[in-house]
């Protein structure tokens, strides 16, 4: 009887040592690391990449305010460290997803930094020449995702890769050179400087995939959960498209702040698992 049950303490010894080895595999993932690539003739486009040991997608993350990350040769932050996807960038890549978290392009390192550039062509150029290396990285589906003013970044970035593809479909362009997907946080549904909201966009453009999280209680001014309806009859040739609401949280500093509600403080694990989950579904 002594034999039987000691046999059976080591199968589970066994059992539970295996699942605690596969469980630390899943949530492997490399060290930091700083890229710099370049774009536009002159211009370099520096990132933080940390991918999972068998990535299942990877997300460029675009972080709201003027962008300007400062991000130095050794991974640390100047600014930003405390926006909602860069705090959380580890949580995607525990969930199997890579992440490339995007500073301003070299030739715009001092203020305004992505101020007054999110809507134009160069931004989107340098966002392509980041697709395009994750994706001979990697090899898995490469989406956007924006937190406030970074919404402003990945939609226009999307439709303006888009309309690339579209005018040279005839031509050697490349037609995967935008993303798979998007997915807008916090999204600018008003403006007070002078560009585009969101949904001032040509979002019918858009054939791709688009999840848009918003948390019921934001209180910025420029992002009322009331616009998200208006937002979302606007894609109206994305093949898939949800509208996720969340609530709760804490809430500190201003309302457009990163530790607002607008920024997801103190939900932040639930909001990146929707987030990756939607992404991830077949």
């Amino acid at each position: 009887m002594g034999a039987r049950i000691a046999s059976q303490w080591l199968r589970a010894s066994l059992l539970t040592f295996a699942l605690a080895v596969l469980s630390l595999l899943a949530h492997a993932q490399s060290a930091p690391r700083v890229v710099d690539i370049p774009t536009r003739p002159g211009v370099t486009q520096r990132f933080l990449f940390i991918t999972p040991e068998a990535p299942k997608a990877v997300a460029i993350l675009y972080a709201g305010g003027h962008g300007g990350l400062q991000l130095d040769p050794q991974g640390n932050f100047g600014w930003g460290a405390n926006n909602f996807l860069v705090r959380t960038r580890t949580l995607f890549v525990d969930d199997g997803v890579a992440v490339a978290v995007v500073d301003a392009p070299s030739d715009r390192q001092s203020p305004p930094y992505l101020d007054g550039f999110r809507l134009t062509p160069e931004h989107a150029e340098d966002a392509r020449a980041v697709i395009a290396w994750l994706r001979a990285q990697l090899h898995v589906p490469v989406w956007l995702v924006g937190t406030s003013r970074g919404t402003q970044s990945v939609a226009a970035i999307a439709i303006a890769l888009a309309n690339s593809a579209n005018s040279n479909a005839n031509s050697n362009a490349n037609p995967g050179a935008g993303p798979d997907g998007i997915v807008l946080t916090s999204t600018i549904l008003r403006e007070n400087r002078g560009g585009d909201p969101v949904t001032c966009m040509n979002l019918a453009a858009l054939k791709i995939p688009v999840l848009v999280v918003h948390n019921k209680d934001d209180a910025c001014k420029l992002c009322p959960v009331s616009g998200t309806d208006a937002l979302m009859q606007k894609l109206t040739q994305s093949p898939r498209t949800t509208l996720t609401l969340v609530s709760g949280g804490t809430s500190r500093g201003e309302a457009c702040g990163a530790l607002a509600y607008h920024g997801f403080n103190g939900i932040e694990s639930e909001v990146v698992h929707d987030i990756t989950s939607w992404m991830l579904a077949p």
